[in-house]
């Protein structure tokens, strides 16, 4: 009697928040969670983090690096949904509040392989000038309630926000048992820790 195949296939990621720049800031922190579909259920690993406070570096000018660690491992039954992971960057401000400096997200790239990302960052910003300055003068800068809205299209498009920043991601992609179910990510699965990055420009 043949053997059941596969129910479920699984998605292997792990790297690190290597760096950002963020060139009017200095002493950052950054947050990271993945968001991701129904069918999808995290098996291993930590679907949150939050890194060291840095400085900027004195070799790279603007750098900020955290070369903070990234693992975990999904199951899933489709690619619906596949895994975001959602960024959040803060500092202190001229009191010595912590504020948001940048939100940003990311799908986990979907061949297996070694990936590097550069997110642009963003951060929400006051509808008019009382409503900056009172902001400012009292340390509570718009933020969202909750980060996973970033991975999100709904409500988006009345939040007025501004670009500000970036943050460098490393990822290792390994996929087991995509093509048994009939899904084609690119090189033979589990053959992706070593693989090479693609080129820029192209989508992940």
């Amino acid at each position: 009697m043949a053997a059941a195949g596969p129910s479920v296939f699984l998605l292997m990621v792990s790297g690190q928040v290597e760096s950002a720049q963020f060139p009017e800031y200095d002493d950052l922190y950054c947050k990271y969670c993945f968001v991701y579909g129904h069918d999808w259920a995290p098996t291993a690993g930590l679907e949150e983090g939050i890194s060291q406070i840095t400085s900027r570096s004195r070799d790279v000018p603007h750098a900020l690096v955290w070369n903070f660690p990234i693992d975990i491992t999904f199951k899933s039954t489709n690619p619906f949904g596949w895994p975001q992971i959602v960024l959040s960057v803060y500092g202190p401000d001229v009191f010595g509040n912590d504020v948001v400096r940048g939100y940003g997200a990311v799908h986990v790239p979907f061949s297996p392989g070694r990936h590097k990302r550069t997110i642009p960052m963003f951060v929400p910003e006051s509808t008019s000038k009382l409503q900056k300055f009172t902001s400012w003068f009292m340390g509570r800068r718009p933020e969202y309630t909750d980060p996973k809205v970033v991975a999100q299209g709904e409500g988006r498009e009345v939040t007025r926000v501004r670009s500000q920043g970036f943050v460098t991601l490393l990822f290792n992609v390994v996929t087991k048992d995509t093509r048994k179910l009939g899904y084609d990510t690119g090189p033979s699965d589990t053959q992706g820790v070593l693989g090479p990055s693609l080129p820029q420009g192209l989508p992940p």
